[in-house]
């Protein structure tokens, strides 16, 4: 078995119009089950109870008190040791796989061979000149559906930062209501990671199926050796997720935003990791912008917002922008968890 992650289905939705999972997808998209409503912008928009059938207005908007904390590079919050150090096992034992972009290559040079506007780590008086070799880019954010313990799961978010794809990621927790009949529907059974990628119609299940499928539309062809010991990768993966175990795998009741959240972040990356546990207990959709070391995204972050930090959120829901994990975590909570 290639690598699936499998729950028995939740029943609280309307049932869909059923897809079995193949290579291809029909031209016409199933649209996003959207149980909660929203209020943007000062606009609320309402919607039907499923047990009442009653118009309840539902808010979204961010904490009254919340103001984006200064970025700082590096920096760990001292409640916070123990979670980011937890996270951390994860790239430990999967030996960094994730942490750098396909045809990743570095050299230090003085930093006055790198102007002040372009993205480069430095220390010491010396700047990394750091390269990637990608493959063609997609053209729409491939959309995975998958939550954040599941070993199988995992492997592909991997790939997915080697390969510095965008990607929209609809998070399927245990009990979540919303993406896992979604999933169900549209490939006939409730197992992760689930694929599906807009510009070909392709979808399909299984961790090793996505993976040689990505590398071979967006990549080099070659998965990686980290991605390719069967078994043995399989474990490691597993004990990847021991210091947070249980984090991320269980839904938490939260609002269902209109517009899915924006996030630059890697797989490699213990600080983006505990703010994706959050993602995924509260079921909140997101376009996470892949940005490993060597991606040029850091660049184009830089260029966005002045610098570059991962992760960082946007919230179109809210208009927020912040860097810093624990202050994004905590405000996600704030806003979205019932």
């Amino acid at each position: 078995m290639a690598g699936i992650c499998n729950v028995a289905p939740p029943s609280l939705l309307r049932p869909f119009s059923p897809h079995r999972a193949s290579t291809s997808l029909p031209s016409r998209r199933l649209c996003l089950p959207i149980r909660a409503s929203a209020e943007v912008s000062g606009t609320p928009v309402a919607s039907a109870s499923e047990s009442t059938g009653v118009i309840v207005p539902v808010v979204i908007s961010p904490p009254p008190d919340f103001k984006p904390p200064q970025p700082k590079q590096f920096g760990v919050r001292p409640d916070k040791v123990w979670d980011i150090a937890g996270a951390a096992l994860a790239t430990l034992f999967r030996l960094g796989t994730g942490v750098f972009a396909e045809g990743y290559s570095v050299s230090v040079v003085s930093k006055d061979d790198i102007p002040p506007d372009q993205y480069a780590f430095e220390f010491a008086g010396f700047k990394l000149k750091e390269t990637s070799k990608l493959g063609p880019r997609p053209e729409k954010p491939i959309e995975i559906y998958e939550f954040e313990s599941c070993p199988f799961c995992r492997k592909v978010r991997e790939i997915v930062s080697i390969l510095d794809l965008d990607v929209v990621f609809y998070p399927c927790p245990k009990n979540g209501p919303n993406f896992r009949p979604k999933v169900k529907a549209m490939g006939g059974k409730q197992q992760f990671p689930y694929m599906v990628d807009p510009n070909t119609g392709v979808a399909m299940y299984e961790s090793d199926d996505i993976i040689k499928y990505l590398v071979t539309k967006y990549g080099s062809g070659s998965v990686p050796i980290t991605l390719s010991l069967g078994l043995l990768t399989t474990l490691t993966e597993g004990l990847a997720m021991i210091g947070r175990m249980g984090r991320g795998s269980s839904y938490t009741p939260a609002k269902l935003p209109p517009k899915p959240l924006e996030i630059w972040a890697y797989e490699g990356s213990p600080f983006c990791k505990i703010v994706r546990e959050v993602l995924v207990e509260l079921e909140l959709p997101h376009l996470l912008h892949s940005c490993a070391r060597g991606s040029p995204k850091r660049q184009m972050l830089l260029e966005r917002v002045g610098r570059f930090q991962a992760p960082y959120l946007e919230d179109p829901n809210t208009g927020v922008k912040t860097f810093e994990s624990a202050a994004i975590v905590e405000y996600l909570q704030a806003t979205y968890a019932t």
